[in-house]
């Protein structure tokens, strides 16, 4: 870790490693990369979801939504689906701090996810299930808007999902 990091900040980080961010914290080195560390309390959370333009190695969108103060989230390679019955491959990936919600900028070359970020669309979610296997839930975003579904391909690996912007 980086010599920028007060103690405090330093307890928050091994207090975020037991509570889910291990992942995310062991590829990223905070003394050269601006993306959040994270560990702000929310006193209030309400369900949020964020659509990230990455431009790294190639082009793809990162869908997250707001879990238990945490951003679950996906690399979508082609795009976020915008008409019903259209779908994408979403890879799951490591949780996110809920602060990267607010991200946008640059990841230094050398640093895991090189490239730039920014915000492509965000908003609230209205969730009609959470399970192991299918996620779906109702985006109300600046762009994204209706019912969408994250499904699971258990056939091709456990971190294959299907995202499909539903009929309403």
């Amino acid at each position: 870790m980086s010599s920028r990091l007060s103690k405090m900040e330093l307890k928050n980080l091994d207090q975020m490693s037991r509570d889910g961010l291990r992942e995310y914290l062991s590829k990223r080195d905070f003394a050269v990369t601006p993306e959040p560390i994270g560990g702000e309390k929310k006193e209030k959370i309400r369900r949020i979801f964020v659509v990230q333009e990455h431009h790294a190695r190639r082009l793809h969108y990162d869908f997250r939504l707001e879990k238990e103060g945490l951003l679950k989230s996906w690399a979508v390679p082609k795009g976020i689906p915008e008409e019903p019955g259209s779908k994408r491959l979403a890879v799951e990936t490591e949780d996110h701090p809920l602060e990267y919600s607010e991200f946008e900028g640059t990841i230094p070359e050398g640093q895991y996810g090189a490239g730039t970020v920014k915000i492509w669309d965000r908003g609230s979610y209205e969730l009609k299930i959470w399970d192991e296997d299918k996620i779906e839930f109702i985006l109300n975003g600046q762009r994204l808007r209706g019912r969408y579904i994250l499904a699971r391909f258990k056939k091709a690996g456990g971190k294959n999902w299907l995202m499909l912007k539903a009929r309403n």
